[in-house]
């Protein structure tokens, strides 16, 4: 676990509103990466900075139990070409302190880090908080690195 400052970036990708409350994200986010694999939204997001896949939490409503929107996509260099159908969002740089999840993702790994992200101390600042899937990801194994937006 390590604190660092991250430039802007943007994303261009799918987005939908969700809430950790009675289990909503466990349906929600798995939904919305399937329709992200269908709809082969990695052909259509233009200016794709790498091939990394982010999965961004942002716009929450207050804490993580509070409603908030999932945004699955790619970092792009600008937003001025958003494909119809998809959603750009800048995000301004800011301290985030990185996670790494590993092991086999149906194991849930990424669960179990935020589980102990969620029973931390962190003085989390609600704006985003993102996981990327990079070359690390194949073959069920995963190496995921869980940034967390800190005050």
């Amino acid at each position: 676990m390590e604190t660092t400052q991250l430039e802007k970036f943007n994303i261009i990708g799918l987005a939908i509103r969700t809430t950790n409350q009675n289990g909503q994200s466990g349906i929600d986010i798995p939904k919305l990466w399937s329709r992200f694999m269908m709809e082969n939204v990695i052909s259509r997001v233009p200016g794709k900075v790498d091939s990394a896949i982010y999965c961004i939490y942002t716009d929450y409503e207050g804490d993580y139990t509070k409603p908030y929107t999932t945004l699955l996509g790619f970092k792009v260099d600008n937003l001025n070409n958003i494909p119809a159908g998809l959603t750009g969002k800048a995000f301004d740089a800011g301290k985030y302190t990185n996670f790494n999840a590993k092991g086999k993702f149906e194991d849930g790994v990424v669960f179990a880090m935020w589980t102990r992200i969620w029973e931390s101390d962190l003085p989390r600042n609600y704006i985003a908080d993102f996981e990327v899937y990079g070359e690390n990801t194949a073959d069920g194994e995963v190496q995921v690195d869980i940034f967390i937006g800190v005050e």
